[in-house]
């Protein structure tokens, strides 16, 4: 939504390098006075077809880069935006389609928002139901202790541990046995010079066929700031062992705000005390 008023800041565009990313308004694009500032040897020259902008950089800008963009339609109407990288906070990557609306009330853009909200309101549903079934779960609450650090409230035995690091954070992790279950806990200290740490996303899948399973997660904090430290717990129970009746062993992967894995244990089953 194209805004007018003086506090608001230039809207973003975030952008990959060698994907397209196309902006769609309600009315057509002047191409003779619709410009990049300073793209060269970082762009592929600017379309226009019709009512659409196609920008495709030729490779990633820099965190700190912005490229500014100025499109005006043929009613005289001009918006300016910023081309950005994702960065951390945008992992899932660049905008793939941007409709900008100028007027809020024209159809186009109340059905647009119409969906948007739609899709707002079953993310919280979905998110609300998944709460109702954490708090009665016996991993999660499980998970919930190991996470603040009071194991002994716990069944589990400590029976293995690993570490490591790279440029960005640092990884030391525990490996528990329980009575027909598995926890893991990774303690992770955040490295980075600029950037928060923060739980995209954690997979458990066999390790025979890539098949996933349930498990439970239990974090300390949302984000974990520059040189603090934070704690991810997970728990498994025996059933996700099972494979077509049969033990098997599980992978469980941690993946970062970026996308990228940030810690990996292979789960046996001889980690099952009876």
């Amino acid at each position: 939504m194209l805004s007018e008023h003086p506090s608001d800041a230039t809207h973003r565009v975030y952008v990959r390098g060698q994907v397209v990313t196309t902006l769609r308004f309600e009315k057509a694009v002047d191409t003779t006075r619709t410009k990049l500032l300073g793209w060269e040897g970082r762009l592929e020259p600017l379309v226009v077809v019709r009512n659409k902008v196609v920008l495709e950089p030729m490779h990633d800008l820099a965190d700190d880069e912005g490229i500014p963009l100025i499109v005006t339609l043929v009613d005289g109407t001009e918006a300016a935006f910023l081309l950005r990288h994702p960065g951390w906070r945008h992992s899932n990557g660049a905008d793939q389609q941007v409709d900008v609306f100028k007027d809020p009330e024209s159809y186009a853009s109340m059905h647009a928002a119409l969906l948007r909200a739609l899709k707002e309101n079953s993310t919280l549903t979905e998110e609300n139901e998944r709460y109702r079934k954490e708090e009665v779960s016996e991993d999660h609450a499980l998970a919930a202790l190991l996470a603040s650090e009071a194991i002994a409230q716990t069944p589990f035995k400590l029976a293995d541990r690993f570490s490591g690091k790279d440029d960005e954070s640092e990884v030391d992790a525990q490996v528990f046995q329980g009575k027909g279950k598995v926890a893991v806990v990774f303690k992770v200290k955040n490295t980075h010079s600029q950037e928060p740490w923060s739980l995209k996303s954690a997979r458990l899948v066999t390790k025979d066929g890539g098949h996933a399973r349930a498990v439970a997660i239990r974090v300390t904090t949302r984000e974990i700031t520059l040189g603090s430290s934070g704690v991810v717990a997970a728990v498994v129970d025996s059933s996700a062992f099972m494979e077509e009746g049969v033990l098997t062993s599980l992978f469980l992967e941690i993946y970062r705000q970026d996308g990228l894995r940030q810690a990996f244990v292979q789960l046996d089953p001889a980690l099952l005390a009876r």
